[in-house]
């Protein structure tokens, strides 16, 4: 299975990525980020910033609960849509995680759901942590979300079909060179119209994340296995959810 580089900027921007991933559970991600504020207990007005933050939902949320919420995200249809959500509490821009965006400005930074690890070469994903751990005020506290790799790798549905909306997703996983590989084949019955798209996201492990953090100076504190903050195990856990501070 070939990945193009940028596969993200394609299919990101696709009305078919919203449409296959629309289904997201969204009472299981407020429950998870009710526990992170509790658990953070971040100041009354602190700022935070939401990084690869789709139409906003979750910044959304976090704005409500009264926070100074800034997202960033790559796809401009996606800001297009979040920017609707704007207040004095809210903002939106579109923004490549791989570059600066503020320095030394934020009290707590997210990146939630597996919305990191997607580029093709380490520098850029290290250009990426980069830029989460520069936007954080000294002593700020980074949430990274990710999948863990080594129960994917274990649990993956290597073929899978899914229709909504009269449009058909033949959906083929692989894993190998230690990335996570996904082609979507789409059917669209309505438009009478097939498309394809791709997607990549590097396999890395709780030891890659403590390399890569460190080479940042961002020192972890706290590693969690699911959404309901479970000790992480390497076997058993679906998520690695990690919570670091910059040094």
């Amino acid at each position: 299975m070939e990945i193009d580089k940028q596969w993200f900027k394609d299919w990101f921007n696709s009305p078919y990525y919203h449409l296959l991933y629309n289904n997201r559970d969204e009472k299981e991600a407020a429950a998870f980020i009710d526990k992170l504020l509790a658990y953070l207990h971040p100041v009354p007005d602190a700022e935070m910033l939401d990084v690869a933050c789709g139409k906003g939902r979750h910044a959304k949320y976090l704005a409500d609960k009264g926070y100074n919420v800034t997202g960033i995200d790559l796809s401009i249809e996606s800001i297009t849509i979040a920017k609707k959500l704007e207040n004095d509490h809210l903002s939106f821009f579109q923004h490549d995680m791989r570059l600066p965006f503020r320095v030394n400005y934020f009290d707590v930074v997210f990146n939630f759901f597996t919305s990191f690890g997607y580029f093709d070469t380490q520098r850029d994903n290290d250009n990426a942590l980069r830029t989460l751990r520069n936007a954080l005020k000294p002593g700020g506290r980074l949430v990274l979300d990710y999948l863990n790799s080594t129960y994917v790798a274990e649990h993956l549905i290597v073929d899978e079909v899914k229709e909504k909306d009269d449009v058909v997703f033949d959906i083929r996983r692989e894993y190998k060179d230690k990335k996570f590989l996904k082609h979507i084949g789409i059917l669209d019955k309505v438009q009478m119209r097939r498309a394809a798209f791709n997607e990549s996201v590097n396999a890395f492990t709780r030891v890659d994340f403590e390399q890569m953090f460190s080479r940042q100076g961002l020192t972890i504190t706290e590693i969690f296995g699911d959404y309901h903050f479970n000790s992480y195990d390497e076997q058993r856990s679906p998520r690695l959810i990690l919570i670091a501070t910059k040094s």
